[in-house]
């Protein structure tokens, strides 16, 4: 996954989170974060911004139901289209995402601008 130091701070994922109360889920094991997701929506299309599942959590079925729960809560608020970005070279991110039913779009460019400096966080 891809971070920066806004978007993707304390504050960031905050003010996310108070925009998509309902789209976006934790997975616990007890105490400890077992996986995440933030979905939302601007009212006509939605999108998933992140899917993290930890490690010795994968291949559980953990992330398919949180994608699940995600889509779910989504149709619910009419949202009838959703979706995501994962890099090219991400093999396994991009095998669970066909798994998953999303497809490739040949069909379009994907661009963006950023209105301020921005410092990449590598995971």
């Amino acid at each position: 996954m891809g971070f920066n130091d806004v978007d993707d701070s304390r504050e960031g994922i905050g003010r996310f989170l108070e925009r998509n109360p309902d789209t976006c889920f934790v997975a616990e094991d007890g105490q400890r974060i077992a996986g995440v997701i933030l979905g939302g929506h601007d009212g006509r299309r939605g999108f998933i911004h992140h899917l993290a599942v930890a490690g010795d959590y994968r291949r559980q079925g953990l992330g398919t139901g949180l994608v699940e729960a995600c889509l779910e809560a989504m149709k619910a608020q009419q949202i009838s289209k959703v979706a995501l970005l994962v890099f090219k070279y991400n093999d396994d991110g991009n095998a669970f995402w066909e798994k998953q039913g999303f497809t490739v779009r040949e069909d379009l460019n994907y661009r963006n601008r950023a209105l301020r400096d921005l410092i990449r966080i590598d995971t």
